[in-house]
């Protein structure tokens, strides 16, 4: 993988059985965990003995886990099984053909745009695990960090302007729609009021 030191790689197959067995899944959950997932391996270790960073506060190492798919239309609730499966800090390579985005579990499923596998690259930086960890978090999900906010705090914010968002976008339509001028008023006021509150979240 561009990007990370040789001393780093590793190739661990996970079979699928594992996580099956792990959280018994059964009928629709297993249809959709095979429907997705083809295989899984970790194909590298990130430590203080294969990088140059010292262990963080609270990371000690961080794993880049292979997932290749057999859709892009993949159910989220799969990979999130697959980061409980193992309880360490995971980096998702997601596969599909010659396309690849990578992943991680912060709150929320975090994906960088899909891009060719022979473009992919992962950048470490930081002085230790823990700034590693944050910073391929943002790098991943795009992240604009703002006034000082702590990463957690800031996806807090983010999360809660798409769901004002989506509430905007579906009371404009419902208001477009809208024949008489008192309901439509009425729904314009809630549009005005969800964007003073959009506009100072911070």
């Amino acid at each position: 993988m561009r990007g990370l030191p040789k001393k780093t790689e590793l190739n661990k197959p996970i079979p699928k059985e594992i996580i099956k067995k792990k959280f018994a899944l059964n009928g629709r959950a297993k249809d959709r965990f095979d429907a997705d997932i083809k295989k899984l391996a970790i194909i590298h270790e990130l430590s203080p003995t294969s990088i140059n960073a010292a262990v963080g506060k609270t990371i000690r190492m961080i794993f880049v886990m292979r997932v290749t798919l057999k859709t892009k239309d993949f159910d989220e609730k799969n990979i999130l099984l697959i980061s409980k499966l193992i309880e360490q800090h995971m980096i998702f390579v997601l596969e599909f053909e010659d396309q690849v985005c990578l992943a991680a579990y912060q709150k929320r499923l975090l994906k960088s745009p899909w891009q060719s596998l022979e473009t992919l690259e992962i950048k470490l930086s930081g002085l230790n695990l823990d700034a590693i960890w944050e910073n391929l978090l943002i790098e991943i999900g795009g992240i604009e960090m703002e006034n000082g906010n702590s990463l957690d705090e800031q996806l807090d914010i983010d999360e809660n302007r798409q769901k004002m968002e989506k509430q905007i976008a579906a009371l404009e339509k419902q208001a477009r729609a809208e024949s008489q001028p008192k309901k439509k008023f009425a729904l314009v006021q809630q549009i005005r009021s969800l964007e003073a509150n959009r506009s100072e979240i911070n």
